[in-house]
């Protein structure tokens, strides 16, 4: 167990567990950007477009999903992508999912929380930062 506890707080955990957030919150948020650039954004800004916000906007999306994670996963500018992903996944429950906001699944799952783990996930990586083991060595104002 000393072991254990040894490798959790070594020199390099700090980094590893940056690493890590880094890696699952950007992996999963590309994959789920993937059907935007795959089917595009159309439906995304047609459903602003019948909520009287210019539709050109929901092309944003592709930066929140696709642009914001890849710079989260390469270490490179990663506090700027976790507010940009965190923006998005904003913009995404007011829009999208505000009326799931009190309201749970079939198996007791809270309706928000998928996006909510990407919005929070990404301010704290904002906060983080990217670490020793990114593209940019955690060095520069938004690294």
């Amino acid at each position: 167990m000393n072991t254990l506890v040894q490798l959790l707080k070594g020199e390099n955990a700090e980094d590893q567990g940056k690493f890590l957030m880094r890696f699952i919150l950007g992996f999963a948020m590309l994959i789920h950007g993937y059907g935007k650039i795959m089917g595009g954004a159309g439906y995304i800004a047609g459903m602003l477009q019948e909520m009287g916000i210019p539709g050109f906007i929901g092309y944003g999306v592709i930066l929140g999903e696709v642009v914001a994670p890849l710079l989260i996963l390469i270490g490179y500018k990663s506090r700027l992508g976790g507010l940009v992903m965190s923006f998005t996944m904003l913009f995404a429950i007011v829009i999208a999912h505000s009326g799931d906001i009190f309201s749970v699944d079939d198996y007791g799952g809270w309706m928000i929380e998928l996006p909510l783990l990407y919005l929070v996930g990404g301010l704290a990586i904002a906060f983080l930062g990217a670490g020793k083991y990114s593209v940019s060595k955690g060095q520069g104002d938004w690294d």
